[in-house]
């Protein structure tokens, strides 16, 4: 796992603790994708702390700004409900690796969890997307519900959930299409879905899971803002996090719109989905 080397930035401010530190520290998180806003509140926090002291030691440094991140930081586990058909509607746009990151968590659920699993192909619109699930499932030994190229998603959502209700099925994970270059048409086909998955799986059984790619920086915020807006967002799923020296995209959309992680992508294998670790994100961030 690459990381942003904000350690190794913290040892060139070494010297007097004075405004040029702060701003190039400020800068630094910037970059990092933290973003302004977030940014500038770590900073007001750390003048608190070492305000008066005019010491700038490393560890100390690097123990406050952990601090400040780690309580931004969202985190939950993604928990199925036991003795009932749990549903995960899987968000994300086209081309952040969204249907490969289905198959992970169709085997993370299947091989770690030993829950059976029901893949739903409700991005009827693009063939491929269908074609690359079906070709997952018979890798991975899961099922995919799918019926013909552009079909009403919220039927195939329906369909299957009413198939795994029948074959007592723990989980079904459907995807949907993410054009946002549309987004109006998005939003709508997006709410439909929901209407119809809420009103066949209650409570805490049916979540939402947004997809966001690691390597996309502040894009990734505009787009969870979308999701948010549209249907609501239960929980995030960080993809390509190997690929990125950054991801402090997380602390800002912990932040911004108060969303947790759940899981992050770690390779390419269909076993590189693990559960989002707090302590790893933040030592890999800070280059600890």
């Amino acid at each position: 796992m690459r990381k942003f080397a904000l350690g190794g930035k913290l040892r060139n401010l070494f010297g007097a603790v004075n405004v040029e530190f702060y701003d190039e520290l400020e800068d630094i998180l910037i970059e990092g994708d933290i973003g302004p806003v977030t940014a500038a509140r770590i900073i007001e926090s750390l003048r608190g702390e070492i305000r008066g002291t005019g010491k700038k030691d490393r560890d100390r440094l690097s123990g406050i700004l952990k601090f400040q991140l780690g309580s931004t930081l969202r985190v939950e586990p993604l928990s199925l409900i036991e003795n009932t058909t749990n549903l995960l509607l899987i968000l994300g746009v086209n081309g952040v690796g969204k249907t490969t990151t289905i198959a992970k968590l169709a085997n993370f659920f299947r091989r770690q969890q030993g829950k059976t699993v029901l893949l739903a192909a409700a991005d009827t619109f693009r063939a491929a997307a269908v074609d690359q699930l079906v070709l997952w499932g018979k890798r991975i030994g899961v099922n995919v519900f799918r019926k013909d190229p552009g079909a009403d998603p919220g039927a195939v959502v329906y369909e299957a959930i009413s198939s795994a209700e029948a074959n007592r099925t723990d989980l079904v994970i459907a995807d949907t299409a993410g054009r946002m270059h549309n987004k109006a048409h998005l939003v709508r086909e997006l709410g439909k879905i929901n209407r119809i998955a809420g009103n066949r799986i209650s409570g805490s059984a049916y979540k939402k899971i947004l997809v966001l790619d690691a390597t996309t920086g502040q894009n990734a915020l505009r787009q969870a803002e979308v999701f948010q807006e549209a249907i609501g967002v239960d929980s995030i799923i960080l993809a390509k996090y190997d690929s990125t020296a950054k991801g402090g995209i997380v602390v800002a959309i912990s932040s911004d719109l108060g969303i947790p992680f759940s899981f992050m992508g770690v390779g390419e294998k269909v076993e590189d989905l693990v559960p989002f670790d707090r302590e790893l994100y933040l030592n890999s961030l800070i280059g600890s």
